[in-house]
């Protein structure tokens, strides 16, 4: 498996599906050797790796040497790379087509060598799995994919750590003042934090908390200039669980997701979420959330959030939604539904 995602300082949704997948393979087959590589040592994944240094093209040149000469059954790679001269039988997993349905969001030599490891994947392995029917879609629609060659393994969210205290007297050293509607995700127009503000602005004392690396620095500036919004930029750990657990609503209008991790997050907190039916956040949230129609429709998003801030009893139905949905999610299922598809392709 290619667990160099592990070991980048800024986890976002595919190195977390790196780790967490790094983690119960073994424990969901022990019967098959599992060999984790990396181009550097992780600090604190609790992962045995097989560090292969090399200081650039770590995935299409230093990784297909390793793969040529212990020549293993299966490679796995979890997110989309595969080397374009690796060995033997392969398995890639895809999490979404962003690149494709907004390219603009995109540098150009991203856009080329996604859609090119992506075309490689699909051609050269004979399943590939999608985090989600929405990408599972997308395959089918924009690359032609046989729809009988991805397989939809759901992916999930780590839920909060038992017994973690937080300190609400934090929240002021943050400059955060209850109440606040959380946003989670990088700062940039394709995650929507323009309509999220422009919906909070419509709720009479509510105010914008986002929470997540700034990519679009104009965005964040406006966000922080409206009066309304606080931009805390990439918060660690015990923070964002603090951010979760004050938080009136999770107010997530993305434009497109591959799966949405922050509904999960949020939904497995018992924090309710307004969102929108686009891409793949009907399929997390469920009936655990309050949607707008759309990306762009601030109206539906203000009114949902009154919902969510001022009926108790709106408040009470999603939680006890959440406690559901969150049944058809973990980890444990996803490492589960990986090792399936892998003993097929042993098995083939």
């Amino acid at each position: 498996m290619d667990a160099n995602p592990v070991t980048r300082p800024a986890l976002t949704g595919t190195e977390v599906y790196a780790r967490e997948l790094a983690r119960r393979l073994p424990v969901a087959a022990p019967d098959i050797e599992w060999v984790f590589y990396a181009a550097r040592p992780a600090e604190g994944a609790e992962l045995d790796l097989t560090v292969l240094p090399a200081p650039r093209l770590w995935s299409q040149a230093r990784l297909p040497v390793e793969l040529w000469s212990r020549r293993p059954d299966l490679f796995f790679a979890p997110s989309h790379v595969v080397p374009f001269v690796a060995p033997g039988r392969t398995l890639s997993v895809v999490h979404d087509l962003a690149y494709e349905r907004f390219p603009s969001a995109y540098r150009a030599f991203d856009r080329w060598y996604l859609r090119r490891t992506t075309r490689w994947a699909l051609r050269r392995c004979p399943v590939l799995i999608a985090v989600s029917e929405s990408t599972r879609r997308d395959l089918v629609e924009l690359y032609g994919a046989d729809p009988a060659r991805v397989v939809v393994v759901p992916s999930a969210a780590t839920p909060p750590p038992p017994g973690l205290r937080v300190r609400e007297a934090r929240l002021a050293e943050l400059g955060v003042a209850r109440p606040f509607a959380l946003h989670v995700g990088r700062v940039e127009q394709r995650k929507n934090q323009g309509a999220a503000l422009a919906a909070v602005s419509r709720v009479p004392g509510l105010t914008l908390v986002s929470a997540g690396p700034v990519v679009d620095a104009d965005l964040a500036e406006r966000l922080q200039a409206s009066g309304r919004a606080r931009v805390l930029g990439p918060v660690a750990g015990g923070d964002l669980e603090l951010l979760y657990r004050t938080a009136s609503a999770l107010v997530f209008p993305s434009l497109y997701e591959g799966f949405g991790l922050p509904v999960l997050e949020a939904i497995l907190r018992g924090l309710p979420v307004v969102t929108v039916r686009t891409s793949s956040l009907p399929e997390v949230g469920g009936e655990a959330a309050l949607y707008a129609e759309g990306p762009d429709d601030v109206h539906g998003l203000a009114e949902a959030l009154r919902s969510v801030v001022g009926d108790v009893a709106v408040r009470k139905r999603l939680v006890a939604a959440g406690r559901r949905q969150a049944k058809g999610f973990s980890w444990e299922k996803t490492a589960a539904g990986v090792v399936e598809v892998i003993r097929g392709l042993l098995a083939r």
